[in-house]
């Protein structure tokens, strides 16, 4: 016979093994590099810029549309960094809960 008593128990089991994985995603980081280390990025699993290193050399006006593209593609490359951690992280964090289901388990957390 079916319980749903211990269904709905697995179900907020589930709810809450997933809030403390999201939870958990501030604390993982990412690093992305554009003109050969020149300016970096760190993006945290929240997907939010914590850090940004500009090397003195690129600071000038003449330079300013150089550095713009630069910190984007650093950016950039940071919080693709960061997803795939971030997606492997609740990957492991909920392994075995969902067993078969057809969906990708980070885009629950978007």
């Amino acid at each position: 016979m079916f319980d749903m008593s211990k269904l709905l128990g697995s179900v907020k089991e589930m709810q809450s093994k997933l809030q403390d994985a999201q939870n958990s995603l501030g604390g993982i980081f990412a690093e992305g590099e554009a003109g050969g280390g020149m300016v970096k990025a760190v993006a945290s699993g929240k997907k939010q810029i914590v850090k940004l290193e500009i090397d003195k050399d690129l600071i000038r006006p003449e330079d300013a549309q150089m550095l713009q593209d630069l910190v984007v593609a650093a950016v950039n490359k940071a919080l693709d960094a960061v997803e795939e951690k971030s997606k492997d992280h609740l990957q492991k964090a909920t392994e075995g809960m969902l067993p078969n289901m057809p969906f990708d388990i980070g885009n629950l957390m978007k």
